[in-house]
């Protein structure tokens, strides 16, 4: 199967990309290599240069003639867009646009969306968060994420493809960026590695559902067999404070120093905790990695860089 993955050379993207070869299917990866690596992108899987804000890449979109779509490529920061909703629409909803445009009626199969559970439902009264939740986005973010789901659900009415929207918990792993404003799992151990204090922001009571990303991968391969429109959450259902995340990184680095603390930033949800229950049965995805299991991959994989 010839298989398009925007956003292949990134964190994600290119977790995604490995496990698509490794199943036997020819692999396209569209990337700007903005904050993706060259050497992130499998040996087997060919990589277009090219930036979807830009209208020719509708024209390259047509040239692959791809039976699938899998697209991560996304502005990925909150917290930019807060600060910067123009930027992030017109990367995440523009650059959406330009590659719908690309895809001729019938040609394609499946589209495979990185959606974001973590801000398209909003701060719930109710926790873990299910499918059956409105959308009560709080961030240009999950507003832009939100608004893909609504584009997908309408392009695929008149393209012919199935839309499947992963709707992620804050995912974490190998080859995650600890720059800018990377998840955090990354930049706390960067800086464990290197001898040098983290910093929470607010009291580090915020909780978040951390899942691994290997497990996230095997769930767009799950997706190829999906035959009607899906969107469920990829999580674990359970929650972890960034107390206690720090307090585990720590303790696989052998780091006895405490965190320091500053201020809470603007757009933090204070929790967020998805049911992954839609996806087992609709799915066929279970989480499979701990998360001390998962925390002592990644901080092994800064040992090596």
């Amino acid at each position: 199967m010839r298989i398009l993955v925007t956003g292949g050379a990134g964190f994600i993207g290119s977790h995604v990309v490995d496990a698509y070869v490794a199943a036997g299917h020819e692999v396209h990866v569209l990337d700007d290599l903005s904050s993706g690596a060259r050497e992130n992108v499998n040996p087997k899987a060919t990589l277009h240069v090219a930036d979807l804000r830009e209208p020719r890449v509708a024209d390259l979109v047509r040239s692959l003639k791809p039976q699938v779509v899998n697209h991560h490529a996304a502005q990925v920061s909150v917290s930019v867009s807060v600060r910067e909703p123009a930027a992030d629409a017109s990367v995440n909803l523009l650059g959406l646009l330009h590659l719908l445009q690309g895809l001729e009626p019938g040609s394609v199969s499946r589209f495979v969306f990185a959606s974001s559970g973590g801000t398209v439902y909003g701060e719930p009264s109710r926790l873990p968060a299910t499918e059956a939740l409105p959308f009560d986005p709080q961030t240009p973010y999950g507003i832009a994420k939100a608004t893909s789901e609504w584009y997908l659900r309408f392009a695929a009415e008149r393209l012919g493809f199935v839309p499947v929207c992963l709707r992620y918990a804050n995912v974490y792993g190998p080859r995650q960026s600890p720059h800018g404003e990377a998840g955090v799992v990354a930049i706390f151990s960067l800086r464990l590695r290197n001898g040098q204090p983290c910093t929470i922001f607010g009291d580090g009571q915020h909780v978040r559902d951390y899942v691994y990303v290997g497990d996230v991968a095997r769930a767009s391969v799950l997706a190829l067999e999906v035959s009607e429109a899906l969107a469920v959450n990829i999580a674990t259902g359970v929650g972890t404070t960034t107390n206690d995340l720090y307090a585990r990184l720590a303790r696989a680095a052998g780091v006895r120093a405490p965190a320091t603390y500053a201020p809470e930033r603007p757009g933090d949800l204070r929790a967020s905790i998805l049911d992954p229950t839609l996806a087992g049965r609709r799915l066929g995805w279970v989480p499979q990695i701990t998360l001390d299991r998962g925390l002592e991959a990644t901080y092994a994989s800064f040992l090596d860089d």
